[in-house]
């Protein structure tokens, strides 16, 4: 999957959760769940992992629980269950380990790349977090519409750092656009979810755009969901901050 295909994929996932949250708390909680998925379903792939059966069992029901867990939660604050979904998906990743009957090898990296998997998919919870807040339904969408500018504009063929100033300046102008126009969220709240998805955005195309295992289908995938999934608590965090 080349990059272009790469920054298509994460912009449309981008805008599946802007939509979602336009219709309300359950289409966002499924477009969470999806996202989760989809980062379990090649993030073996795209780390290297030995054994990917295991790994992407552990991720999505981690991914799946934290979802499941703050969309049942009521009150504040929306995300108190979340260590305990991420403690006991820790746990599960030690069993996976165990059950292993390869030898274990690679032990150390397996554990590794499933945890930092597990992290990346319960980040997903977060949009139904940042639904919750003052700005609420605008703070998403202003959110998702910064993602996927960004996404969009880092395909660009420049070299490096110009890439990544264009990037993080465009989700910048997108996000105070649409959060100026978008009920319940002032321009500054917007240009802060716009930092926050082109930071994001640059950061991670600059680590993964050399992988080799991008080249898979599978890993591809989790790599273009990764930014999407991760930035649900990052604008969550922002949106309690700035938003209230």
């Amino acid at each position: 999957m080349d990059l272009s295909t790469r920054a298509v994929v994460t912009a449309c996932l981008a805008a599946v959760v802007a939509v979602a949250a336009f219709f309300g708390p359950l289409p966002l909680t499924i477009a969470s769940g999806a996202l989760a998925l989809s980062v379990a379903m090649g993030w073996p792939r795209l780390l290297d992992i030995p054994v990917h059966g295991g790994t992407r069992v552990v991720i999505a029901i981690a991914g799946l629980g934290a979802v499941a867990a703050t969309a049942a939660t009521r009150g504040e604050p929306a995300l108190r269950h979340l260590p305990v979904v991420l403690a006991l998906s820790v746990v599960l990743a030690f069993v996976a380990e165990l059950l292993r009957r390869d030898g274990r090898p690679r032990l150390v990296e397996s554990l590794i790349g499933t945890v930092s998997g597990i992290v990346v998919a319960t980040s997903s919870a977060g949009w139904i977090a940042a639904g919750r807040t003052d700005a609420g339904e605008s703070l998403v969408v202003t959110t998702a519409v910064a993602l996927a500018v960004a996404s969009a504009v880092s395909a660009l063929p420049l070299g490096g750092w110009l890439n990544a100033a264009l990037t993080l300046g465009l989700a910048v102008l997108a996000g105070g656009a649409v959060g100026y126009v978008m009920p319940d969220l002032e321009l500054l709240g917007g240009v802060w979810a716009g930092v926050v998805a082109g930071l994001l955005v640059a950061s991670l195309h600059a680590l993964f755009d050399q992988l080799p295992e991008l080249r898979g289908r599978l890993g591809a995938f989790s790599a273009t969901a990764l930014p999407v999934a991760v930035g649900g608590t990052l604008i969550f965090v922002v949106g309690r901050v700035i938003v209230g």
